[in-house]
């Protein structure tokens, strides 16, 4: 007996995080590519290949697999009045057992930048990890110098928690990040004192 597993799907007020499809291609690549010179300084180096439909394909691939093994939740973010593609947000790097945490990363289209969706973004993807996920901390780190990114991981309740120096490749160079968690009970800064 063949069992359908049903697909993930957020809603939120303006927008659906949902997993990437094959038919994505051309939005997602025109996104990307009018995007490129914004998101140039906060990424790694895109592959020669990048905006190809074969890495495409592979990209759609990979998020059904890691979809379906638990390790990730790769969400690309739709706009419900128009279904415009805004940018992705992933949940990647899912642990259980003691640890029961994640990390998350995302990018957004130049256009739609500013206008609040990251933030409500992130609130359907922290409320749908700390529920039906069941996780108990979810991790993100940027770079010290992108304030637009340090601001919507501070507004969505993720506490600065430090700095890793050389932490990732960026735009060719290893560069260091500044270091933010939220956590589902969240203990810092408070006492039990009577």
């Amino acid at each position: 007996m063949f069992s359908r597993r049903r697909t993930l799907r957020l809603e939120t007020e303006r927008m659906a995080l949902r997993l990437p499809q094959h038919a994505d291609f051309n939005g997602w690549t025109s996104l990307r590519q009018e995007s490129r010179d914004f998101l140039t300084p906060w990424e790694p180096v895109w592959a020669p290949d990048h905006l190809t439909r074969k890495a495409f394909t592979t990209r759609v691939y990979w998020a059904q697999r890691a979809s379906r093994a638990g390790t990730a939740i790769p969400f690309f973010m739709e706009r419900s009045v128009d279904g415009a593609l805004l940018g992705a947000i992933t949940l990647d790097n899912i642990r259980r057992g003691p640890a029961q945490m994640a990390t998350v990363g995302y990018w957004i289209g130049a256009r739609f930048a500013r206008q609040g969706y990251m933030s409500e973004a992130l609130a359907a993807v922290v409320r749908h990890a700390f529920g039906k996920l069941d996780l108990s901390r979810i991790e993100a780190a940027c770079l010290p110098d992108n304030a637009a990114s340090r601001g919507v991981l501070e507004r969505s309740g993720f506490k600065y928690e430090g700095v890793a120096q050389g932490f990732l490749q960026i735009n060719g160079r290893w560069r260091t990040h500044v270091l933010y968690a939220n956590l589902r009970h969240d203990r810092r800064g408070r006492t039990d004192v009577a």
